[in-house]
């Protein structure tokens, strides 16, 4: 899952950033009103991660202008005002949740899975399956034919955008953006290497995975 960051404090973004990669989450942060909502316009995130107290404008009115423009991605807004106007005005701006600082971050990503789990549009069934393969959102699990595999956090990511989009020709544009989180080039041989590595570790199953030349990647039966 892709998962925004908007925090002007550098050791909170850090915080944040480390913990939700160890979870398998692919993140983007960034600093300011400006930076948030060309990110969450451009980019298909899964949730995005609002600090109502920002330099250029609060996350309030960040929300308001992201639902206006018609972005439905999940929000939670997170803050040190603990007033319940200030969480009244959040879930009115479009807010989907609201989380006081400071917070235990094992609430933070209890909350961020249910939040994604009853995302408004996002494709967020907990499992993903396609032929053999079963990747569980939620537990992080991956099988083929019941047999559970282990992948890396990178591995489990691109595993995750194919089945999303099974059937349907992936980019190299795309897998950097999403997986990669666009700091791999669309060019760069990492993606060969690791799409090298799940076919390997996918077994018989890898033959699913198919190079499109010139193109791309898919998952697909068909021949």
């Amino acid at each position: 899952m892709r998962v925004l960051i908007v925090d002007d404090d550098p050791a909170t973004r850090d915080v944040l950033v480390r913990g939700l990669q160890e979870e398998l989450f692919c993140v983007e942060a960034v600093p300011d009103c400006g930076s948030a909502e060309q990110s969450a316009t451009a980019g298909n995130f899964d949730a995005i991660l609002l600090d109502v107290m920002l330099p250029d404008h609060d996350g309030f009115a960040v929300c308001r202008r992201l639902r206006i423009r018609g972005i439905d991605t999940p929000i939670m807004m997170l803050t040190g005002r603990h007033a319940l106007a200030d969480r009244v005005r959040g879930l009115d701006a479009g807010a989907d949740d609201y989380l006081a600082k400071p917070f235990a971050f094992e609430e933070l990503l209890a909350r961020l899975r249910a939040l994604t789990r009853r995302g408004r549009t996002r494709q967020l069934a907990a499992v993903l399956s396609y032929g053999p393969i079963e990747l569980d959102q939620h537990q992080r699990i991956v099988t083929v034919n019941s047999l559970a595999l282990i992948l890396t956090a990178t591995e489990f990511r691109l595993l995750e955008y194919l089945l999303r989009r099974a059937e349907g020709l992936v980019t190299r544009q795309e897998l950097a953006e999403h997986v990669w989180g666009a700091e791999v080039p669309p060019e760069s041989n990492v993606i060969d290497v690791y799409i090298s590595y799940l076919r390997r570790k996918l077994g018989p199953a890898g033959s699913l995975l198919r190079t499109v030349r010139g193109a791309g990647y898919t998952i697909t039966a068909a021949g």
